[in-house]
């Protein structure tokens, strides 16, 4: 039987937060983000949406 992934959650420090708005100002591609932060889309999709930030190429104006 294969054993289950633990799942390895961090904490946003202050300077993932600051990378995370400036990621939305620029409009970069949520899966470069992702790379990047070495954290999952829908982890980083909601923590955009805890900041009230949009994130990725389309966003809402």
């Amino acid at each position: 039987m294969a054993k289950a992934k633990k799942i390895a959650r961090r904490e946003y420090t202050k300077e993932d937060v600051k990378a995370l708005k400036a990621h939305s100002k620029a409009r970069t591609p949520i899966a470069k983000i992702s790379k990047q932060m070495k954290r999952t889309v829908p982890a980083l999709r909601a923590k955009a949406h805890q900041l009230g930030i949009g994130l990725g190429e389309a966003q809402r104006t």
